[in-house]
């Protein structure tokens, strides 16, 4: 069965993300499970070993104790055999945030990324934070290029739109009419939707809310709720 998926809505490592990655840690076994995370995103800015660094300190800080920021960082890196052992062998896959396109393109039809879908349906858990929330999902809009593009697809006919409270609202009302058969996962910073496998449920938990927009007027719920898609 395919593990969870953790959708988060950016400034990950504030503390307020404690409950969804506490969370996360526990379905993925506990302390020892490996924890892998992925910076492809900040490398286009040369920006992944910090973020890297950080996302390692704060999974540590919540508990975990096998944790490790792979070096994929770019197409080649994407065919790393170590990369893709160290992938595939994870029980938690973390994908932080920063160029969601870039990040789309790298791991798009790679054998890290086959690697990862592998852990994922042998009941890896696996999350995304900005970035790496939306190119889990089934399209996603690229702000820098003003385009909507397809996803990764885990989670078909939706749209992520990261850091909600702040600017991802104001993409709302654009990605719904271009875009009007889609659920748009409006998520809040410091905010992670968890899936359970078992039911398809979403728990909202962490700092924030989420808001839905489908079919007409948004649908907000608050941490400690649950929806289904």
């Amino acid at each position: 069965m395919n593990g969870s998926l953790v959708l988060e809505g950016g400034a990950e490592f504030g503390g307020g993300m404690a409950l969804p990655d506490r969370q996360a840690i526990a379905l993925a076994g506990g302390p020892d499970a490996p924890v892998r995370i992925i910076p492809t995103a900040a490398a286009p800015d040369r920006n992944h070993l910090r973020a890297g660094g950080n996302a390692e300190r704060w999974f540590k800080q919540l508990g975990a104790r096998d944790v490790q920021s792979v070096g994929l960082i770019d197409r080649a890196s994407a065919q790393d055999p170590l990369i893709v052992e160290s992938l595939r062998a994870a029980l938690l896959i973390y994908l932080l945030g920063g160029f969601t396109h870039y990040l789309a393109q790298t791991l798009l039809g790679s054998p890290a990324w086959e690697a990862v879908l592998q852990a994922w349906r042998d009941g890896a858990v696996l999350a995304g934070s900005s970035a790496g929330a939306m190119v889990l999902c089934q399209f996603y809009f690229d702000p820098s290029q003003g385009q909507v593009f397809d996803g990764l697809g885990l989670v078909p006919g939706t749209l992520v739109l990261p850091h909600h409270n702040t600017f991802g609202k104001g993409w709302a009302a654009r990605l719904a009419k271009e875009l009007p058969a889609v659920t748009l996962l409006g998520i809040d910073e410091q905010t992670g939707l968890v899936s359970s496998p078992d039911d398809g449920r979403w728990s909202v938990l962490g700092a924030g809310a989420a808001t839905l927009y489908r079919g007409g007027q948004p649908e907000r719920y608050l941490a400690g709720s649950a929806f289904t898609l």
